[in-house]
Order: structure tokens, then C-alpha cells, then sequence
């Protein structure tokens, strides 16, 4: 007993120095806490109080009825939005777009990111990174409009441009076009969201050791074998990460995006989960059915980030988010 007594007090003397510790830690770096904690706040206020809303995919929801009074329903919600018209064609499209996003628009800050990272000159580099950020801070609504005045078929700039060239046929209106409209989603954003993803992956290549460059330029290394054995290798745990978390939303397409720019011409290859919800929830009022689609999303999306996680950390144990 006397020696339970010992070991049961010394836990607790250990348990008392660590949270001692804990609060001396927080006392000495207690403005680095309250910088983050309007971050903390954000977070807390829009995202993990409102979860308790989810509870109206579970009901039928009746707006006089109120939250609590409404009907429980278990998963039936679920079984009629799977079974209604449209969600197929929304489910797949989103799928669709956003594959072509990963294959297409993955890629490109990261081959930006080593371009302007090899640029010596430096205020053309300060230049051409201004000019590849800028396009981020404007609204999909702005950027809509000037793909309308760049690619109208009658009054569009390229319109202008063919006619002074002396040709006066038709010219595809890739905004009504069904064939062409994806691809005109994939390059619209790699134009406006590939400068701006450049910021973690041109940090991530200055804390890459420059020694190691230049012991490779010893043995004689060219540029490319230095940015292939080099900067990538120091990248990897980055891209992994980034990759992980794009593979989670593939189910979030751009609501932003696609409603500023599709039309009902092109709702057959345009039309994500993201509209459908929108629809579902603002023009058809349908809030339990919105709850319901927005959850399957929600869990889709974390079943596929721990399964892209646990890929990342079988291939590689140092990359991955745990």
C-alpha cells in the first residue's frame, strides 16, 4: 500500500510540473496566442457551433414546426435525395471537374514555384509574381465578365482579333458550349488560383538548405539534375500534404466558379453538388435534402482523406498529416 501510495503521489507530481510547464510555455509566448486567436474564434463560431445543423438531415424539416419540433425521419432523408432527378448527373459532373482540376491544375504552381525560384533578376521576379497573385483577389463574378467580353461571338475581343485577320465565320461560344465548357473551368482557374498557390511551395523552397546546391554544382550537376535530386525531394512532404487535402474536396468543385460562369446551355456538363444544394436549399426551400447532400460530401471527403493519408504514409512514413 505504502508503495501505491508513492507511485500514485508521484504521478501526480509529475502530472502538476507538466501543467505547470504547459502554463509557463503559454505565459511566455502568450501574444503568439492571441494572435491566433481571432483564427480560433473563426473557427469555432462558423464552423463547430453551426455543426449542430446537421441533425436536419435526420428530419423532416418544417419551417413552422422549428428545428426541434421537426420530425425525425433517420435516413430517409438520404434515400430520396440519392433517388431524385438530377443528383446523378451532379455527383458525376463534380467528379469529372474536379479530376481535371487534379490532373491539370495540381501541377502548375508547383512547376511555377521552380521557375521563379530559378529567376535571378530580381525585380523582374518581384514582377512576374505581382502579376500571377493579382488574378486570386478577383471575384469570380469580375473574371466571368471579362471571359464574357474576351470570348462573346459576336463582340468578344477574339471576335475582333479574327475579323482583323479577315475572317468573318462563326466563332464558338465556349461559354454555351458543351464540349469545351470543362476545359474552360480547368484554365480560368489555373489562371486565376496557380500564381497565388505558389506562396507555400516558394516558402517550402526557401528553407531548403543552399548547401546542398552547391555541392551539387561541385560534382556537376546541371540545373535540372539539381531541381530533380534537389528542390523537389524538399517539396515532396508539401506536395504530399496539399494533395491529401485536394483529394478530400474533390467533391467541392468550385461553387464560386461554376455558378458565376455556367448557364442553363451548359447545365448537363456544369451542374456540381455544389448548385444542386444551392438549388435545393434557396429556390426549392428543401433545407433537410441540402443538410443531407452537404453530409454525404462532408463524409465522402474524409473517408478520402484518411485513405489518401494512409497511402502517402505506406509509400512514404515521413510524408502524410499524421
Amino acid at each position: 500500500m505504502p508503495y501505491e501510495r508513492t507511485v500514485t503521489n508521484l504521478n501526480m507530481t509529475a502530472k502538476s510540473e507538466q501543467r505547470r510547464r504547459k502554463l509557463t510555455q503559454i505565459r511566455k509566448d502568450k501574444l503568439l496566442y492571441f494572435m491566433a486567436l481571432p483564427g480560433i474564434l473563426f473557427f469555432l463560431v462558423f464552423h463547430y457551433i453551426p455543426m449542430y445543423g446537421i441533425l436536419l438531415a435526420f428530419k423532416n424539416y418544417n419551417v413552422y414546426q422549428g428545428f426541434f419540433a421537426s420530425e425525425w425521419v433517420g435516413f430517409d432523408n438520404f434515400k430520396t435525395l440519392f433517388g431524385m432527378y438530377g443528383f446523378d448527373r451532379a455527383l458525376k459532373n463534380t467528379i469529372i471537374i474536379s479530376l481535371y482540376q487534379l490532373v491539370f491544375a495540381f501541377p502548375i504552381p508547383i512547376i511555377l514555384s521552380i521557375m521563379l525560384n530559378e529567376l535571378r533578376h530580381e525585380m523582374y521576379k518581384k514582377f512576374v509574381q505581382t502579376s500571377i497573385y493579382l488574378p486570386h483577389f478577383v471575384s469570380w463574378i469580375i473574371i466571368s465578365g471579362i471571359l464574357f467580353a474576351i470570348l462573346s461571338p459576336s463582340t468578344g475581343v477574339i471576335r475582333e482579333i479574327a475579323q482583323l485577320f479577315g475572317y468573318n465565320g462563326s466563332i464558338v461560344n465556349l461559354l454555351s458550349s458543351k464540349e469545351y465548357f470543362r476545359s474552360l473551368l480547368v484554365v480560368s482557374n489555373i489562371w486565376k488560383e496557380a500564381g497565388f498557390g505558389t506562396v507555400l511551395y516558394l516558402a517550402t523552397i526557401a528553407t531548403i538548405d543552399q548547401q546542398l546546391y552547391e555541392a551539387a554544382k561541385v560534382d556537376g550537376a546541371k540545373k535540372w539534375q539539381q531541381i530533380w535530386h534537389i528542390t523537389l525531394p524538399g517539396l515532396r512532404t508539401t506536395i504530399v500534404i496539399l494533395l491529401i487535402f485536394r483529394v478530400g474536396s474533390i467533391l467541392n468543385a468550385g461553387l464560386d466558379q461554376v455558378f458565376a460562369l455556367y448557364n442553363p446551355q451548359v447545365y448537363e456538363v456544369s451542374e456540381i453538388l455544389d448548385t444542386y444544394i444551392y438549388k435545393l436549399a434557396f429556390q426549392d426551400a428543401k433545407y433537410d435534402l441540402a443538410t443531407a447532400s452537404g453530409l454525404f460530401k462532408s463524409l465522402i471527403g474524409l473517408v478520402l482523406v484518411l485513405f489518401t493519408n494512409y497511402i502517402a504514409k505506406k509509400i512514404d512514413p515521413e510524408s502524410g498529416l499524421m
